[in-house]
């Protein structure tokens, strides 16, 4: 039952975290979230499936005990039960910093894995700058941190465990006292009194059993409050009641008064942007870095909603869409590849899942990637390593921009997706990239301002917004920004 329980919350978890939005992943370590999917949810089913077994068992256990030893002697069992209230008092003084202590762990435990995670992915970076120690020393200043959060709940529940033991010495000592002075006076009879001993031990031990629950129960309880705060935690970007699916796309884009900042951020990354975009045409959009030209892609799948304004798709506001019907039509090579632990044709056929193989392999051979995908020792079954390890940086971004061509959608936005290419492979891809816009929209950042020379419209980009607008040759021209970025 505690498994299946496991299970199922697990489910629940990863299925929540997959409807969250860009703002909290960026304001969370993923060592934090592996540590709640995991040690968290294993303690919260422990907990559940053992407290109606220790509750309902002990509890009769306790309820049958008092009643036999009731019929023995009314007083001594009376004496016996009024040390319980203050066993249970002094006992419980501690859940609160047992519970604060094992929320400190569980923290720390996450802050672990995130320093693991963050070395280990690392590890070229790490070895490239010779800087083992360093992260050696980070790791062991953390552990250290884990350390001592770790003696503190240890030391809350040696107090609990001592605070329980003492008062069952003093449960047992007012029971001979008092049942000493009983028989002495002749109250009661030695059979009695020996079965009387003998019959708290069965009562003591459940009422430790019930007491060490306690630590199991405040273990559990910190795991489902943690559990509880992701799945309370809203998607900020969600579908509006009536949303509808986008269809028959055209690829028309307007952006009317947009203005954007990021979460926890007070300085507008967009102010008041104006855009119109026509079906079909190639846009690029130049600039320096930090000007907002990723966000106004970014934008367009709705990865963040705009602050002010609205941003139109074929004249209808993008908010008014189906997020998943929104972003199946939207393909995007952004600049910072990821590739997924698997083999070429699995991180290829991710644009469209089950895909023929030969669909696969076409939209390889349109990026560019077929001559080196069949050299590798097992083609397109070859293992790629995690995040793609095993391959250069230019092979992963040809296969990103496969996997964007087997997608097929009818809006394209390309960040920097030639930025890793040698000349060569650029040339052969800006040729598969002229085949693949035609008829369709295509959104391109690009610092290599040669890619964009045939774009029918270059945007250049400021902080203060768009401040030129026009083709290539158009631009040149006006001896403006472009002009200067170009000759540059």
């Amino acid at each position: 039952m505690g498994t299946m329980m496991e299970t199922d919350m697990r489910s629940d978890l990863f299925a929540h975290l997959e409807t969250l939005s860009y703002s909290y992943f960026s304001e969370t370590k993923v060592g934090q979230i592996m540590s709640r999917i995991t040690s968290d949810l294993f303690d919260i089913t422990e907990f559940a499936h053992h407290c109606p077994e220790e509750i309902i068992i002990t509890g009769l256990k306790i309820i049958i005990a008092f009643i036999y030893l009731m019929t023995i002697d009314i007083p001594l069992t009376l004496i016996l039960f009024a040390i319980l209230p203050i066993m249970l008092f002094a006992s419980l003084s501690f859940r609160k910093k047992m519970r604060d202590s094992f929320k400190d762990r569980r923290t720390q435990t996450g802050e672990l894995n995130a320093q693991v995670e963050d070395s280990l992915l690392g590890i070229r970076v790490v070895k490239s700058f010779a800087n083992e120690e360093l992260e050696k020393e980070k790791f062991n200043r953390g552990n250290k941190i884990f350390f001592k959060v770790k003696k503190i709940s240890y030391h809350y529940m040696a107090g609990f465990q001592a605070t329980t033991k003492f008062f069952e010495g003093v449960m047992y000592i007012s029971v001979i006292i008092a049942g000493s002075i009983f028989l002495k006076i002749g109250r009661i009879g030695v059979d009695d009194f020996a079965a009387y001993i003998l019959y708290i031990a069965t009562l003591t031990t459940s009422i430790r059993t019930i007491l060490n629950f306690t630590e199991q129960f405040q273990n559990g309880i910190t795991g489902l409050e943690r559990f509880i705060e992701i799945m309370d935690t809203k998607p900020d970007i969600t579908d509006r009641n009536d949303a509808v699916e986008l269809k028959n796309v055209k690829g028309e884009i307007l952006f009317k008064n947009v203005s954007f900042k990021y979460p926890g951020t007070e300085q507008d990354v967009l102010s008041k942007i104006n855009l119109h975009i026509s079906p079909g045409e190639s846009v690029a959009l130049v600039g320096a870095s930090g000007t907002g030209k990723t966000t106004i892609c970014n934008l367009i799948p709705r990865f963040y909603d705009v602050d002010q304004g609205s941003i139109y798709i074929d004249g209808t506001d993008i908010r008014k869409f189906k997020l998943h019907s929104l972003r199946r039509n939207i393909g995007m090579v952004q600049q910072d590849v990821y590739m997924f632990s698997g083999t070429v044709r699995e991180n290829i056929e991710y644009g469209r899942p089950g895909a023929d193989f030969s669909d696969i392999e076409a939209a390889a051979k349109r990026a560019g990637a077929h001559d080196f995908i069949t050299a590798l020792p097992n083609g397109y079954d070859t293992y790629i390593g995690e995040r793609g390890v095993k391959l250069s940086g230019g092979q992963k971004q040809r296969l990103s921009i496969a996997r964007v061509f087997l997608k097929d959608p009818p809006i394209l936005i390309l960040d920097e997706a030639t930025s890793s290419l040698d000349n060569e492979s650029e040339k052969l891809i800006q040729k598969s990239l002229e085949e693949l816009s035609k008829g369709r929209t295509v959104l391109t950042i690009a610092h290599r301002l040669t890619t964009i020379k045939n774009a029918d419209k270059i945007l250049v980009i400021t902080e203060n917004g768009i401040e030129e607008e026009g083709s290539h040759s158009q631009l040149i021209e006006k001896h403006g920004i472009y002009y200067q970025l170009y000759t540059i």
